[in-house]
C-alpha cells in the first residue's frame, strides 16, 4: 500500500473535508483527467481512475470512516475485527470487552454494532460521461459500461460450491458471537465478541464456490441505459438508484453516480438556460439594416437588423435558449452584433470611402458630436 497517494491529497483536500467539498473536489478532478477530454496525454486515464477510486471511498462514510483511521490497510477485503480473529477494531470495543457485562458497551463503543451477517448496502459507484453541447440542450438516451460488483452467478450469492451450502458454526451455534471470561483488576469479566471461527456470520462454507471464492459477489462489466435529460448542465449528476454494487447479506445495492461533462460549442455559450452567440455583419449591413441568419440550437433563424446598427448591440430571440430541466419553458438566445470594418482596400475602394465619408455630416452620427463637445469642454477647463 505504501506506493498508494492519500486519497484527500488526490482530490485535493484536507482531511475533515465536508461531504460537498468532496463532491466538489470529485467534479473538478473527473474534468481535469477525463480520459476523452485529454486524447493526446496518456496519463490521464490512470489519474481519472484514482480520483475515481478516492471518491468511491471518501463519499462513503463507512469506507471513509475505515479509512480514516486504518489508511490504505483498512480497504483490503477482510480487515476488520474478522481479519484480526476477533481482535479488537477500536477503543470501543476494549473497553465494551472489559465493561460490556455491566451495561458500558454503549457508553463506550457508540451502541450496538452491526454483524458479520447483517445486511448491508452496496457501495456507490462514481462514473464520468462526456457528451456534446447539443445533447446536453436537447437530452438524448445512452449507454455505459460499469464494472461493479454483482451476485455470483454460479452460487447464486451463497459462497457455497453447487450442491452445498453453508453450515453452522459449531462454535457459537449460528449466533455471530461467544462469550469469554477475562480475569482483569475487576474480578472474572464475562463478555461477548465476534465469534473468530465464523468471523461474526455464524455459518461456515467448507467448500466455498470456485467462482466467487465463498464471497458471494463477483466483479462483472454491465451495461447501463440511462436518459440524459433536456437541460442538463455541465458538473451535474445522474443518479441512478440500485445500479451500483450488489448488496452484502441480501443488502440493497449501491447507487451509480454518473457525473457530466458538457464539451463546448463553437458558436455558442451557455448561461444558465440561456444562449448566448455573436455574429458579424458588415459596415453596409450595419447602416442600410438587413435580413441576417442566426443559428440557434433549434436550427437557422432569419431576424431583421435595423438600419444604422451599431456593434456591441444585442438583440433576444425569445424562447430561443435550453429547456428548463424537467420543465417546458425554455431560456432565451441573446445575440451580440459585431460590425466588421473591411481591411486590404484596393485604392479605388478606398477613394469611394473618403468620397462617401466628405458626403457626411454630424446629424449622419449619433454619438460623435457630443463626444468632440465633451472633449472641446475638458480643453477649455484645462486652458482656464
Amino acid at each position: 500500500m505504501a506506493d498508494k497517494r492519500d486519497y484527500y491529497e488526490v482530490l485535493g483536500l484536507q482531511k475533515g473535508a465536508s461531504e460537498d467539498e468532496i463532491k466538489k473536489a470529485f467534479k473538478k478532478k473527473a474534468r481535469e483527467f477525463h480520459p476523452d477530454l485529454h486524447p493526446d496525454d496518456p496519463t490521464c486515464e490512470e489519474k481519472f481512475k484514482e480520483v475515481n477510486e478516492a471518491y468511491e471511498v471518501l463519499s462513503n462514510a463507512d469506507k471513509r470512516a475505515r479509512y480514516d483511521q486504518f489508511g490504505h490497510e483498512g480497504m483490503d477485503a477482510g480487515f476488520g475485527a474478522e481479519g484480526f480473529s476477533g481482535g479488537f477494531t477500536d477503543m470501543g470495543d476494549i473497553l465494551e470487552n472489559i465493561f460490556g457485562g455491566f451495561g458500558f458497551g454503549g457508553g463506550f463503543g457508540g451502541g450496538s454494532r452491526s454483524t458479520a451477517s447483517a445486511p448491508k448496502k452496496g457501495a456507490d459507484i462514481a462514473e464520468n460521461i462526456v457528451i456534446s453541447f447539443m445533447d446536453a440542450c436537447n437530452g438524448k438516451k445512452t449507454e455505459l459500461k460499469i464494472n461493479r460488483m454483482a451476485v455470483c452467478d454460479e452460487c447464486k450469492g451463497s459462497g457455497a460450491s453447487s450442491g452445498t451450502s453453508a453450515e453452522v458454526c459449531p462454535d457459537c451455534q449460528g449466533r455471530g458471537t461467544v462469550k469469554t471470561t477475562q480475569r482483569t483488576p475487576f474480578g472474572a469479566i464475562s463478555s461477548t465478541k465476534a465469534c473468530p471461527h465464523c468471523g461474526g456470520k455464524g455459518k461456515i462454507i467448507k467448500n466455498p464456490c470456485s467462482k466467487c471464492h465463498g464471497v458471494g459477489r463477483t466483479r462483472a462489466v454491465k451495461t447501463v441505459s440511462f436518459d440524459i435529460p433536456a437541460g442538463i448542465a455541465d458538473g451535474q449528476i445522474i443518479r441512478l438508484n440500485g445500479q451500483g454494487d450488489c448488496g452484502i447479506n441480501g443488502g440493497p445495492a449501491g447507487n451509480l453516480n454518473i457525473t457530466i461533462s458538457v464539451r463546448p460549442h463553437p458558436l455558442f455559450t451557455r448561461d444558465g438556460y440561456d444562449i448566448h452567440c455573436e455574429i458579424p455583419v458588415t459596415f453596409t449591413q450595419a447602416a442600410l439594416g438587413d435580413e441576417i441568419t442566426v443559428p440557434t440550437i433549434d436550427g437557422n433563424v432569419t431576424y431583421n437588423i435595423s438600419e444604422g446598427t451599431q456593434t456591441g448591440t444585442v438583440f433576444r430571440l425569445k424562447g430561443k435558449g435550453v429547456q428548463k430541466l424537467n420543465r417546458t419553458e425554455r431560456g432565451n438566445q441573446y445575440v451580440k452584433i459585431n460590425v466588421e470594418v473591411p481591411n486590404s482596400l484596393t485604392k479605388k475602394q478606398k477613394d469611394i470611402l473618403k468620397s462617401f465619408e466628405e458626403s457626411l455630416s454630424d446629424s449622419n452620427y449619433a454619438k460623435r458630436p457630443s463626444f468632440f463637445e465633451k472633449l472641446k469642454g475638458l480643453k477649455e477647463k484645462f486652458n482656464s
